[in-house]
């Protein structure tokens, strides 16, 4: 949808774990990365019960340092491109079925009016931007990891955390011309409040308890996004056209057939 001359263009910004998905992105992938001799049996263990904690109880600023300095050096000596192949190879078992139906809904209503989409994570780019792709997103950030000679160094580059979140969107807005009084966003969490606080239409998605009671201080929305569907589940009608769409393609072939043959034979006839 282009928007009318002169009009500043907006975007959306969404945290991504439950708020578009409904588990941690940072350890989605831990049975994969198992399997690919990155990590024991002892890390998937411990991944899987911080994957429990998170669904519980959210991630605090002690809890999501605690996770940055685990995977970081959890991450040191890992081959790059064997990262990037075992996330693309994964994406859709792994992630395709844990995004929210309320958030992919979201997205395309942001979509059709006219405004950019951007996902903001403190997970890592390797695992972001895939999923950023998979659900059409203009923009990622996300953190990067530091990489010598093709590997992880455990250093982190970028950490999109807390304030820095909300540096990176205006950093973006002055780029792409966003009027951030007129943007939105979403996230779960607390530690997002910079994010939430940088537009004019913050909203709280399934927030954890210091975001519900900041949420209703400052009389923001509250979404509960509660049903992670499949994204190829959700639009059947966009993978297989309608039988009156068929129809009518099949219609207007004929016709058109019809009219070249007619107009080839009577090419063909010789004047009288």
């Amino acid at each position: 949808m282009r928007r009318p001359y002169g009009v500043p263009r907006t975007a959306a910004f969404f945290d991504l774990d439950k708020t578009i998905i409904a588990k941690s992105s940072a350890l989605a992938f831990s049975r994969p990365f198992y399997q690919g001799g990155l990590i024991n049996r002892r890390a998937v263990l411990k991944s899987a019960y911080a994957q429990f904690v998170f669904l519980i109880g959210g991630a605090d600023h002690d809890q999501m340092e605690k996770m940055r300095q685990y995977l970081s050096a959890l991450t040191r000596g890992w081959n790059v491109q064997q990262v990037r192949e075992i996330v693309s190879e994964t994406l859709h078992e792994l992630i395709d079925p844990i995004i929210y139906d309320e958030a992919a809904s979201l997205i395309e209503q942001h979509h059709a009016a006219g405004r950019d989409v951007v996902i903001v994570s403190s997970s890592g780019s390797e695992v972001v931007e895939p999923i950023g792709r998979l659900l059409g997103a203009d923009h990622v950030i996300a953190t990067r990891l530091e990489v010598a000679e093709g590997r992880y160094t455990g250093e982190i580059e970028y950490y999109a955390y807390a304030e820095n979140k909300a540096a990176a969107i205006r950093d973006l807005a002055a780029v792409e011309g966003y009027n951030l009084a007129d943007c939105y966003a979403y996230s779960d969490s607390s530690t997002d409040l910079p994010l939430l606080e940088a537009v004019g239409h913050p909203s709280a998605v399934n927030p954890d308890r210091a975001l519900r009671k900041e949420a209703a201080a400052r009389e923001w929305p509250v979404l509960v996004f509660s049903r992670p569907v499949e994204l190829r589940r959700r639009l059947p009608e966009f993978s297989t056209p309608s039988r009156s769409v068929l129809l009518a393609v099949a219609l207007g072939t004929a016709a058109v057939t019809a009219g070249l043959l007619w107009y080839t034979a009577r090419r063909r006839r010789p004047e009288s």
